[in-house]
């Protein structure tokens, strides 16, 4: 496994920059844009990205090596899990207060509550007792739940009411925020590979190193972020809803309030768009399993001797290629349509899940198999998170997509901790042992998951068939003509 985790890792990263070189041969040469010629609009960029990368960076570098150090506490699976699920509820907990604390204290106070939290999260690591570990797993679910919302908040608040620049300038800087995003993923599992393994630092390494990553986000926040407030003037930061009174006069609206409307007419969409419904129920069952899938790969293919650095980063290296993929298939040149590719997606997972059913039957596992199987995984993941989110913004209006998409993560979590809490029934029940029947009983579970959400696949296609919404531009337009 030793030797194969390093080829990956090699063929993956080659294939991400072919991948990238190819996508950009395609691509017809576009004019300069706008936003990449105002220096204003740099500047402010610029300042909003060196924290919120930190931020991500931070949060990656706590991924390759959670489930290694719980093990090295000597804790049982089945406690590990009941761990995972704390963290887990405690994002469905947070959830809406992530949505209300930036109205309430403001965007920026937010951000800094984020990096104080991500910082304590970390250092509970240091402590072997379960209740610490367990205070840990709930900052660390209030923390990824603010992570999610409150920076994004923060800049299309200040892009479009304080510095006054075009809305459609804000796609340039998430897309490259996204690819930051998986170029830091992969370098994360590299230095946290370099500082366990093979500087010998332990699995509490990465996370000790998340720390000071969080106090510069802090200080980017308190400094760069600052400046940006006192531009906005004392109020910039805070946001009221003024709506209108039958008299003509106006009303503010409290952030409670505005959640609670945000929420019911979410609800709403959801309930009278069968699309809407399809889409959320392939995102509940999909990204559910993958919480589920967060919790196995390393007992998996931990015992076969790996180093987990290193797969983590040939994971993140194969979601890359899959965004990549994406990025060709829908080009001028392919003209693939977002709903195909969902489709391919989930079908992808499910021959992932039913190959794990089979490499990690007890007593004949198959690490090899199971690796290729996770790689597959993370290729599927690559090509649904830009598919689904295409199809999103196209099937939720944008005003209610706040609320409908907090009504999506609710099952979401909940099949997760089902999942898990199932697992640890299975394992309780034979002893607390590793190595039984729980884990190949789960990946089935999850094949039957993708099963049906690749049937919600087909049924929003079938559904949507002439449905130009759902469509790229130039299918839109070709639909038009006939």
């Amino acid at each position: 496994m030793l030797v194969t985790a390093y080829l990956a890792i090699t063929v993956l990263l080659a294939l991400c920059v072919g991948l990238e070189l190819t996508a950009r041969r395609l691509t017809p040469p576009q004019p300069t844009p706008t936003a990449v010629a105002n220096p204003a609009f740099r500047r402010f960029q610029g300042v909003f990205l060196r924290a919120y990368l930190l931020a991500l960076w931070a949060d990656w570098l706590q991924g390759p090596y959670l489930y290694k150090l719980y093990r090295h506490y000597s804790f049982l699976e089945s406690q590990i899990a009941i761990l995972y699920v704390c963290g887990l509820a405690s994002c469905v907990l947070f959830a809406p207060f992530s949505g209300c604390l930036p109205q309430i204290l403001g965007r920026r106070q937010t951000c800094l509550i984020f990096c104080l939290s991500y910082s304590a999260c970390c250092l509970t690591k240091l402590s072997r007792d379960y209740f610490v570990l367990i205070v840990g797993r709930v900052l660390g679910g209030l923390s990824t739940s603010l992570l999610s919302t409150t920076f994004e908040t923060w800049y299309v608040h200040h892009h479009v009411d304080v510095h006054d620049f075009p809305k459609e300038w804000i796609p340039s800087t998430f897309t490259k925020a996204a690819t930051w995003n998986h170029a830091l993923a992969v370098g994360a599992g590299l230095v946290a590979n370099l500082l366990a393994e093979w500087l010998h630092l332990g699995p509490v390494a990465p996370f000790l190193l998340a720390v000071p990553c969080l106090v510069c986000c802090a200080w980017v926040v308190l400094t760069d972020w600052g400046k940006e407030e006192a531009e906005g003037g004392p109020e910039g930061d805070k946001q009221t809803l003024l709506l209108g009174t039958p008299n003509g006069g106006v009303t503010r609206m409290s952030a409670k309030a505005r959640f609670s409307r945000s929420c019911h007419e979410g609800l709403r969409c959801l309930l009278s768009d069968r699309r809407v419904m399809l889409l959320g129920g392939v995102q509940a069952l999909f990204e559910s399993v993958l919480y589920i899938f967060v919790f196995l790969w390393t007992p998996v293919l931990d015992p076969h001797g790996p180093p987990l650095g290193i797969v983590f980063s040939c994971l993140m290296a194969a979601s890359m290629a899959g965004s990549l993929l994406y990025r060709l298939a829908t080009s001028t040149r392919y003209r693939l349509q977002p709903g195909h590719v969902l489709c391919l997606a989930v079908l992808m997972a499910f021959f992932s899940f039913f190959m794990l059913t089979f490499s990690t039957a007890p007593g004949q596992p198959r690490p090899h198999e199971s690796f290729l199987a996770f790689l597959l995984l993370e290729l599927a993941c690559g090509l649904y998170f830009p598919a689904v989110s295409f199809l999103q913004g196209r099937v939720i209006p944008e005003e209610k997509r706040a609320g409908v998409l907090a009504w999506f993560r609710l099952p979401l979590h909940l099949l997760a901790c089902l999942g898990l809490l199932a697992l640890h029934g299975e394992v309780s029940g034979t002893g607390g042992g590793e190595g039984g029947s729980g884990t190949r009983h789960m990946f089935g579970g999850c094949a039957l998951m993708m099963l049906a959400a690749l049937m919600a696949v087909v049924s929003l296609f079938t559904l949507g068939r002439n449905d130009t919404d759902l469509k790229l531009e130039g299918a839109r337009e070709e639909g038009e003509m006939y």
